[in-house]
């Protein structure tokens, strides 16, 4: 089973660029993040031709996340538990029936500046909410992964200059503290674990030539439940995406799981 998660950057605005990396990669499973619609907005006949079953949490003009499975989807569910007064649409999850059944959890954590501030405090709450989620997949025992748009910059290694994000929400020490607290509960880091090198980015900016310069940020990232990643085979990071035309500002981070 190869799953993609993708920061797609409004899906309207670039549904061919989607399209065309389905037919061309043909994820088994795509979870996407900032489709920036309504569930009744979305093209959906578009995914639907393709084979693709659909499930999205949208909101309007911001954030939203979807899985897209060619396999059965289950027991969907729509919102991070926590805080039912919360209305952004950040999380959804849903359990892939294929050789094994895996529990897919889809997130678009809050990127959090300016920080200090009220967005830092909502992201780091948010945070708080994703750790007690965490710990209850632990709890059930069956492969399960959450996997999305972080807005997390774990270690210096994961940004080309490491510096220019010392104040940064994505890059302050009480985000990558709350990121290693859910990482410590017991689950596996799926490309760091496979590639411990430095140089790989999963975001560049569009401004100041930061693709051309590689002076990107490593902020997509799959964690794994021990079950989960007794599957996993491979994990890469779909640089080459970044030079289709209408271009999201992240590329598509991968896992294989074979059972």
């Amino acid at each position: 089973m190869k799953i993609a998660t993708f920061n797609i950057n409004g899906v309207k605005a670039r549904i061919e660029t989607l399209c065309d990396w389905l037919d061309d990669s043909a994820p088994d499973v795509a979870i996407l993040q900032e489709i920036k619609s309504v569930d009744d907005g979305f093209p959906r006949q578009l995914i639907e031709d393709r084979g693709y079953t659909l499930e999205t949490h949208g909101q309007k003009g911001f954030n939203g996340v979807a899985i897209l499975s060619k396999l059965p989807l289950e027991d969907v569910t729509r919102g991070l538990p926590g805080d039912d007064a919360d209305e952004q649409a950040r999380w959804i999850e849903a359990t892939v029936v294929g050789d094994v059944a895996v529990r897919i959890c889809g997130l678009y954590l809050p990127n959090g500046n300016p920080a200090p501030g009220p967005k830092f405090d909502y992201k780091l709450a948010w945070m708080e909410r994703l750790l007690a989620r965490a710990t209850a997949l632990l709890a059930d025992e069956m492969p399960a992964l959450m996997a999305g748009d972080y807005n997390i910059i774990p270690q210096g290694m994961d940004a080309a200059r490491p510096q220019v994000w010392r104040d940064d929400a994505l890059f302050r020490p009480e985000s990558r503290a709350a990121y290693r607290r859910i990482l410590n509960l017991g689950f596996t880091e799926a490309f760091r674990t496979l590639e411990p090198g430095a140089g790989h980015y999963s975001f560049w900016d569009y401004q100041a030539g930061a693709w051309e310069k590689n002076n990107g940020i490593r902020i997509d990232h799959f964690l794994l439940t021990p079950q989960c990643a007794d599957l996993l085979t491979g994990a890469w990071i779909e640089k080459d995406l970044r030079a289709r035309d209408k271009p999201s500002d992240h590329v598509p981070v991968w896992v294989e799981l074979r059972p």
